[in-house]
């Protein structure tokens, strides 16, 4: 459940962002309480119009210079209405890039436990709704607030000074909207937090969808999806419906309270005004100046929702930013004097941060030579991705530590230790840009290239032997070829083709160890045997440690460790665990009859229904 705050103490959070362009911010709030007041000067001059200027013997041209003044004070409004928006939607906006820029580097550096525990929906309108409207808040709504408030104090101030009687009339009016604003206060912010959790639940559900929408067509549960997304709608639109019902209630009570406090002073400034106590041109600027400061109470109910729906976008921005990264570079980090790529495992434990007391490894000790292949194969939940994860620090060990050449991976810098380690994951991601961006994504950086000239043409190098390696040469004969771009996490391609793209990635930063999470499971048995043979030569001053779903990929492997139960049951060459050990049968057994991959199968079927047209 989120943690609730003041809205003042929300606020005052935004103080960092605000101030290098508080100034402008200032000149906005001045230029709009200005227009205010010149606003209540109007009435003034009616005043003095119906007292002086249409008494009996006044001449016509005290009634044209009082019509001059009041267009002078109109034109004066309008020009101070334009300058207020010049002022502060250049600045305002330039605070939003800032904040969402700063979101999303902080997204950039958070662990992927966080990622875990946050549905991509939620953090999606965070970085987009929220600040924009937070940027239209600091724009208009808090400007407005302020203006609000003081044009209606320096209103019923001048109201006092026509008529004691009549501001008190109106301002009895006051109590119970101040009253039931505090109710209103209270029950919105609830509300108002609620649809914006609501809509990023259901921007997630729409994300999760057109990512899944193969799968979804494949197993015929688009419906089901509909009606699914369908039942989260209509909760959010309940809960807009909500949010409409307490604000139209507030804005009826804040519209009608004033409008009966005005009916009843009407009745009193004649009678004041029959008594001599009043003039008639009090009596006319007292109502004149009432209307004025109608609008701005009527209006207070609209900015005191903007406002709280602020309060609850700045706690859930901050709720985002206010996650701390634990896994970060030591203040002094430290690096072997010679890399060579020892891989060592000691006494490894590691359990997710939601459930401390369930390891998924348990005393893991385990020694890969610099420039080994070391294959993990084990059954399904016995640990093997989890420890692959670890040594590119995507998550810390719990207990234990793994060294590379002896030092500590937490006494890396994040930065250069995965500048040594390259990855390539069974769930392969691919960005919207091209095949070229995709693969070279860590080569410019781990070989400091890219600058132009020679280090281009070796980039091309590194990017066709990756290719070659990873058998990717389907990559050239795209549209565009290597410009090509893949679409939205690579959907436009197969399964198998994403997978090879992938791989090709990760050979292409070069690193000096190598975790791949069952990178072949998607070719076909062809594909496969060249790829194996290309790694053999690629990988053959690598340290690799490789998980291997099928028996095809072991023989890639100079040793292999079985894993049972988050532990290390055995250590051996494939022949030895063979021979010697009932599990690792049984398990080698089990990796004959995986499932192939969904998506390759569908593209496979796709390729041949093309093929029966032509």
């Amino acid at each position: 459940m989120a943690k609730q705050t003041s809205f003042f103490r929300s606020v005052s959070r935004l103080y960092p962002h605000v101030k290098p362009i508080l100034p402008r911010l200032i000149l906005g709030l001045l230029c709009a309480l200005l227009a205010s007041v010149v606003a209540l000067t109007i009435p003034q001059v009616l005043r003095v119009l119906i007292n002086d200027s249409l008494r009996p013997g006044a001449t016509a041209d005290a009634v044209w210079a009082s019509a001059g003044v009041i267009l002078v004070l109109g034109i004066a409004e309008a020009a101070l209405v334009a300058l207020r928006r010049t002022f502060v939607i250049n600045p305002a906006t330039t605070v939003e890039t800032r904040m969402r820029v700063s979101l999303y580097g902080h997204l950039q550096d958070l662990t992927v436990s966080f990622h875990d525990r946050w549905g991509s929906g939620q953090l999606l309108s965070r970085a987009m709704t929220d600040l924009n409207f937070l940027r239209r808040w600091m724009a208009f709504g808090a400007i407005m607030l302020v203006v609000t408030t003081l044009t209606v104090v320096i209103g019923v101030a001048v109201m006092f000074t026509m008529s004691w009687q009549l501001a008190l009339i109106f301002l009895a009016a006051a109590v119970p909207i101040m009253i039931y604003g505090f109710r209103f206060r209270t029950r919105f912010s609830k509300v108002a937090r609620r649809s914006q959790d609501q809509a990023g639940d259901l921007a997630t559900t729409v994300e999760e969808s057109v990512h899944g929408i193969r799968v979804l067509k494949a197993f015929g549960r688009s419906r089901e999806a509909l009606e699914t997304f369908n039942g989260q709608a209509e909760e959010l639109r309940q809960t807009e419906i909500a949010k409409a019902r307490h604000q139209a209630t507030f804005s009826m009570v804040v519209t009608l309270l004033p409008e009966l406090a005005l009916g009843a002073g009407l009745v009193v400034g004649i009678l004041l005004a029959a008594d001599g106590q009043l003039s008639i041109g009090a009596l006319v600027a007292f109502f004149a100046t009432a209307a004025v400061i109608a609008a701005p109470v009527e209006f207070s109910g609209m900015l005191l929702a903007m406002a709280l729906t602020a309060k609850s976008a700045l706690d859930r921005h901050f709720e985002v930013m206010d996650a701390q990264n634990t896994i970060t570079s030591p203040a002094k980090p430290a690096r072997p004097a010679e890399l060579n790529g020892a891989l060592g495992f000691h006494d490894v434990t590691f359990a997710f941060e939601d459930a401390p007391d369930k390891p998924i490894l348990k005393g893991i000790s385990l020694e890969i030579r610099p420039g080994e292949t070391m294959a993990l194969v084990g059954v399904t939940g016995s640990g093997k991705s989890a420890l692959l994860q670890l040594v590119p620090r995507l998550y810390d060990v719990t207990r234990g530590s793994i060294t590379i050449d002896g030092v500590d991976l937490r006494d890396f810098s994040v930065e250069e230790l995965r500048r040594v380690v390259g990855v390539a994951f069974e769930d392969t991601t691919l960005f919207s840009n091209s095949v070229r961006d995709n693969v070279l994504l860590g080569a410019r950086t781990n070989a400091g290239l890219g600058s132009g000239g020679a280090g281009e043409d070796e980039l091309e190098a590194v990017l066709e032997e990756a290719l070659d390696t990873a058998q990717a040469h389907f990559a050239y004969s795209l549209p565009v070829g290597l410009d090509t771009l893949i679409g939205d996490e690579g959907l436009s391609l197969s399964g198998g083709q994403r997978q090879r793209i992938a791989l090709a990635r990760a050979i292409a930063a070069r690193p000096k160890i190598l975790v791949l999470d069952d990178p072949l499971s998607a070719l076909d048995v062809n594909t496969e045997e060249l790829v194996e043979h290309r790694l053999r030569e690629v990988l053959a001053g690598t340290t690799t440690l490789i998980v291997a779903h099928r028996p095809s990929t072991v023989t890639l492997a100079d040793r292999v460790a079985l894993l049972e139960d988050g532990r290390i049951a055995a250590v051996g060459t494939h022949a030895e665990l063979l021979a010697a050990n009932d599990h690792y049968r049984y398990v080698i057994a089990s990796l004959k009859s995986e499932p192939r991959d969904l998506d390759s199968d569908l593209s496979a079927l796709e390729d041949d229904a093309e093929e029966a047209i032509r």
